[in-house]
């Protein structure tokens, strides 16, 4: 019998995507407790699910390790790749935005502007749309540091309700897009594994829809 694997973004994504998976049917016992397992049993569906790091979601997705992902849109915008994002899943939602420290109005002037962030290819795009030539710098850890260090005059990062900027002297300059938890399918499972995959999708896509009535 075929069976699928799913790769389930760490964090606050897989306690969602646990909570969705019930709200369908599914036993999620060992996802609830996983010990050290690294293949976890989802109940009254013939899969393992697997958690990862988001990008290493996309990854397995993409090569065919995993069949379905959950993962947030920020990491398909910056890795990109191929394979079907098929849902929304009503979660996950904050959006991506440039922000400043206070008073600095950075699009002021012709310097060219030194942009912090986690999202290199996401801030690329953002400032070529606007034709503006920018110098990207690479941060791995809190973005919000680099304009108070005098690093950069911006950063490109994500964010829910904009408190950590507030706190930290930042203000939102513009919005680059808004983003959310979504599923990808590998390319060859939707088509090898269809007969497990759409009623998946489907019974998922009811709990989706119920939500999305009662919010």
């Amino acid at each position: 019998m075929d069976t699928i694997r799913i790769a389930l973004t760490k964090g606050r994504l897989e306690q969602k995507s646990v909570e969705m998976f019930e709200a369908a049917g599914f036993d999620c016992s060992q996802l609830r407790d996983k010990g050290r397992r690294l293949l976890l049993d989802v109940g009254g569906l013939p899969a393992k699910a697997v958690l990862a790091k988001a990008a290493d979601v996309v990854t397995y997705v993409e090569y065919g390790a995993c069949d379905i992902g959950i993962v947030g849109k920020d990491t398909i915008i910056e890795h990109g790749g191929s394979f079907y994002e098929v849902m929304e899943l009503g979660f996950g939602k904050c959006r991506f935005v440039l922000a400043a420290k206070e008073g600095n109005d950075i699009y002021r002037g012709f310097r060219r502007l030194k942009i912090a962030t986690k999202y290199p290819a996401v801030a690329r795009n953002f400032f070529d749309k606007k034709g503006m030539d920018i110098e990207i710098i690479k941060i791995e850890g809190s973005v919000e540091l680099a304009p108070l260090l005098d690093l950069a005059d911006g950063i490109v990062d994500i964010t829910e309700t904009g408190a950590t900027l507030k706190e930290n002297g930042l203000v939102i300059v513009d919005e680059v897009c808004n983003i959310s938890a979504r599923m990808i399918v590998n390319t060859a499972s939707m088509k090898m594994k269809s007969n497990i995959i759409l009623p998946f999708i489907e019974k998922l896509k009811e709990v989706c829809e119920n939500n999305a009535q009662n919010s």
